[in-house]
């Protein structure tokens, strides 16, 4: 099992994406600690599985971020692993968009994902080990119209994640960002379908296949990336395919 002994956190761990993280670590063998607001279904996916637990977590708190990782360390040992999932969308173009939720956007969309890295990449850099995973979005590698906030969120994780991990060179920790484009979850469903019809490969995607991509980063099959960005969109970010050229065109 690639993650037999290791200790991984998943924040937004409680439903889609994050669940999705969580099942396929556990299932490789790693203790995971589910973590978010959701308590009930925190609670009830930890219950699902051998070595979980469910820890409450504003992740904009960093008083809270110290107390998780303190609990985790005493429960399930030394965190090996970080997967910065959590993350929550509010559309409004630059005219429309507040200023109240533009800067909620990115409090938890970036500053969430700092304040984790803040909080555990001391304790990794310490055990010359450790694997940070970051949720961008492929709003972090293009522009969307009426989503100012998150697609501002999404590229600031991009681009922390790349100087946190020069950062962290030569420690033995790395650090890499994962793009997801349309994927089947509370909020991915949402979407108009215009977003995924005209890409490569037109259709929504699925939780466990952005899991897949997570969980190479995270282990030692991984060992020789970090900084990287990751793109599990069906090609959206390459451009909308056209309509085949016809012979008299080509």
């Amino acid at each position: 099992m690639r993650f037999g002994g290791k200790v991984a956190i998943v924040t937004g761990g409680a439903r889609g994406m994050g669940a999705a993280h969580v099942r396929g670590l556990a299932a490789e063998g790693a203790r995971v600690a589910v973590c978010d607001l959701l308590d009930e279904e925190g609670e009830a996916l930890a219950g699902e599985l051998p070595h979980a637990r469910y820890c409450h977590l504003d992740i904009t708190d960093e008083a809270g971020w110290r107390s998780v990782v303190r609990a985790v360390e005493d429960t399930l040992g030394p965190v090996d692993i970080l997967v910065n999932n959590a993350g929550i969308i509010h559309f409004g173009g630059v005219e429309e968009q507040s200023p109240e939720h533009f800067r909620r956007i990115l409090d938890v969309n970036l500053v969430g994902a700092f304040l984790g890295m803040h909080t555990v990449l001391p304790g990794m850099r310490a055990r010359g080990r450790g694997a940070v995973v970051n949720i961008s979005s492929a709003a972090g590698l293009m522009g969307f119209a009426d989503g100012i906030g998150y697609v501002a969120s999404k590229w600031g994780v991009r681009g922390m994640t790349k100087a946190a991990a020069l950062d962290m060179a030569g420690s033995g920790v790395r650090i890499n960002s994962v793009h997801p484009g349309v994927i089947r979850t509370p909020m991915g469903e949402s979407a108009s379908p215009e977003l995924f019809t005209q890409q490569p490969v037109p259709r929504i995607g699925e939780p466990d296949e952005v899991s897949r991509m997570v969980l190479f980063l995270a282990s030692d099959d991984a060992s020789y990336t970090t900084g990287g960005e990751f793109p599990v969109d069906g090609g959206q970010t390459i451009g909308h395919v056209g309509h085949a050229r016809t012979a008299d065109e080509a």
